[in-house]
């Protein structure tokens, strides 16, 4: 158990954990835990403390909106070793054949020319895992810098909700 600013609560390595965490006003909290443990990416945690973000989530949402961005095909923005990212990839397949719950996605959404994207942030092997396995929809949690773009996410989004 961990105490955090406005009580303790138990960080877990699940999507139940971030629900938690979201229903008690505390998702922010949930992410930068995972992040700084078992995410293994205190940089993304640290980058994101330097801005205000938006979080919304845990909302399962098409495995088919999101493109990654890490793995060990040519022209990855992080080309990763192609045993160890099939390895990875293998254990959560396992994982969550067998029931485990596995951690949300994270994902940047915001605007650029005019147009939505969104950039999977943290969960490239939970995805390739999702798409080897048919699994069309997968928790995410949401993070957003700007007011004008965080307001049109909850526009054009509230089917996932």
């Amino acid at each position: 158990m961990k105490s955090y600013p406005g009580g303790t609560m138990e960080y877990r390595n699940s999507t139940e954990s971030s629900m938690e965490f979201a229903s008690a006003g505390r998702l922010e909290e949930w992410v930068h835990a995972y992040l700084t443990s078992d995410g293994r990416n205190k940089p993304f945690s640290d980058g994101l403390k330097l801005e205000k973000r938006h979080y919304i989530g845990p909302v399962h949402m098409p495995v088919s909106l999101f493109t990654r961005c890490c793995g060990p095909e040519d022209g990855m923005k992080w080309k990763v070793d192609p045993a160890g990212f099939e390895s990875k990839v293998a254990g959560i397949i396992e994982a969550m054949e067998n029931g485990a719950d596995i951690p949300p996605m994270i994902i940047h959404y915001f605007i650029e020319n005019g147009i939505p994207a969104f950039e999977l942030t943290d969960g490239n092997h939970r995805h390739e895992a999702c798409v080897r396995l048919g699994i069309a929809e997968f928790p995410v949690i949401i993070w957003i810098t700007r007011d004008d773009e965080y307001d049109r996410f909850l526009r054009e989004n509230q089917k996932y909700f």
